[in-house]
């Protein structure tokens, strides 16, 4: 086995491919951990806890306690990130793992490319044959083609910058553009953030989206949804001007800074898929079947070069699965379980399962909140915007979705997926004694709201059909 792509897709691949026996390698274009350790959600979260951090020092008045002074020395944090990042890549039970099982690690070898249907050769001269090989190359920022494209930053280089910008215009208002200019905002950046569409974080439910974006202009930064399509960037005094069209009429933009997150590709242009029989999809993306199978019967793909749920929890349990069948024949097909997804921005935000539009389209529900400022460990902490979601499934009592913005949103998204894989109903989750007081109290609250309203609809009916009969 051959595993091409070091990130969380790929180690968990190896792994499981050594352990069942296999003679693996594993190669890797930069360091190992690739973008999730490097460039992604681990000096992300990082980041993300310096503006925590930050915005918590701020209440520090509110709480009888005094501290002057307080100041952000850009170029300490950039350390503390990098020091994080060589921790975590030091400590990775992966590679110790990895290592014991025999599997062979060849990192910063460059690009990998097919020379033909089972053999690669690296930037930097290896060449590895294998019988079986599985593409975990991952992802990256998708750039956008106006003239002046060359003038704007991508996320990663907003987390390599030497000093805050004073300014930066956001051009993508998903998961990744939202943490940018959440985390530069609370650094003191004056952040102004574009979405093309109707609303930001679109994959959230819509009332998600309208609580994360009125959180957003009242921490200061200008969020323009629906604000056109860009026709170019150029230099200016200020730094860069970003020119949009908007109803026939041109409007502009300056910034220190344009960062550009408009989504997602494959990182797959230097692999030489042809030579290997392996077929891309209309997005750009290794087309997979159930099984993670590729159209060449022994290449495999897993993680964000799929162009599924471009998370590093999913790619883990894509890169056990594609491994599996790699070597022991299509035993695992992927399974639609519940995959909570969150974001530590400010306020924070996460789901699980489907949204109140999606879940009434298909099924009769109750839909139970619980509000953060009725909740004593928010009013305590004195961070009370935001609220918790719950969708149950009026029948079958099971819980579709849930939905949670504000403090420790990922966490409490965490607790609702965990009761969504056990299959257990509301009522069961509503009667799971939680410490108080505590953040994973909401979800029991609305759980408990749940249940009640659920319990008084079934006695109107019970007394409905007595009377009826």
């Amino acid at each position: 086995m051959l595993v091409i792509g070091a990130g969380p897709a790929g180690v968990a691949a190896a792994l499981r491919a050594a352990d069942l026996g296999a003679k693996t390698a594993l190669v890797t274009r930069d360091d190992f951990g690739g973008m999730a350790a490097n460039d992604g959600p681990i000096p992300v979260r990082t980041l993300a806890h310096a503006a925590r951090l930050l915005r918590e020092a701020r209440q520090l008045g509110q709480y009888g306690i005094e501290a002057r002074g307080l100041t952000l020395e850009y170029s300490k944090l950039l350390a503390r990130v990098r020091d994080v990042v060589a921790e975590v890549g030091s400590r990775a039970a992966f590679r110790e793992q990895i290592d014991a099982a025999g599997a062979v690690v060849h990192e910063r070898v460059g690009a990998a490319r097919f020379i033909d249907r089972h053999t690669i050769e690296t930037s930097n001269g290896l060449r590895v044959r294998a019988d079986k090989i599985l593409i975990c190359t991952g992802g990256k920022s998708r750039k956008l083609t106006v003239p002046g494209a060359e003038l704007t930053a991508s996320h990663s280089d907003a987390w390599s910058l030497r000093a805050v910008p004073a300014s930066m215009l956001v051009i993508g208002g998903g998961a990744t553009g939202a943490q940018v200019a959440s985390i530069f905002s609370a650094f003191g950046t004056r952040v102004h953030l574009f979405q093309s569409g109707p609303r930001i974080v679109p994959t959230e439910d819509e009332e998600v989206s309208a609580a994360v974006a009125a959180a957003f202009r009242l921490s200061g930064i200008v969020v323009r949804e629906s604000f056109g399509e860009v026709e170019s960037f150029e230099a200016s005094r200020a730094g860069i001007r970003m020119n949009f069209l908007k109803d026939g009429r041109r409007e502009s933009a300056e910034a220190e800074l344009a960062v550009v997150a408009v989504g997602w590709t494959a990182e797959t242009a230097e692999l030489n898929l042809v030579a290997a029989g392996v077929e891309t999809t209309a997005r750009g993306f290794v087309g997979v079947d159930a099984y993670l199978g590729t159209s060449a019967s022994h290449v495999f793909a897993a993680g964000d070069v799929t162009g599924r749920l471009m998370l590093a929890p999913q790619a883990l349990h894509d890169g056990f699965v594609a491994a599996t069948n790699a070597i022991l024949g299509p035993k695992l097909a992927l399974e639609d379980e519940p995959a909570p997804i969150g974001s530590f921005t400010d306020p924070e935000y996460a789901q699980v399962g489907l949204s109140e539009a999606r879940a009434r389209a298909k099924h009769e529900v109750v839909v139970s909140v619980a509000r953060f400022d009725a909740s004593v460990r928010t009013i305590v902490d004195g961070r009370t915007t935001g609220f918790c979601k719950l969708i149950v499934d009026k029948s079958s009592r099971q819980i579709l979705g849930c939905h949670v913005v504000g403090e420790r949103a990922v966490d409490i998204a965490q607790l609702a997926a965990v009761a969504m894989s056990g299959r257990m109903t509301v009522d069961a989750l509503a009667h799971v004694p939680l410490s108080f007081p505590t953040h994973a109290g909401l979800l029991s609250r609305a759980a408990a709201r749940a249940t009640r309203e659920l319990n008084s609809s079934a006695a109107s009916l019970h007394a409905a059909e007595i009377h009826a009969s």
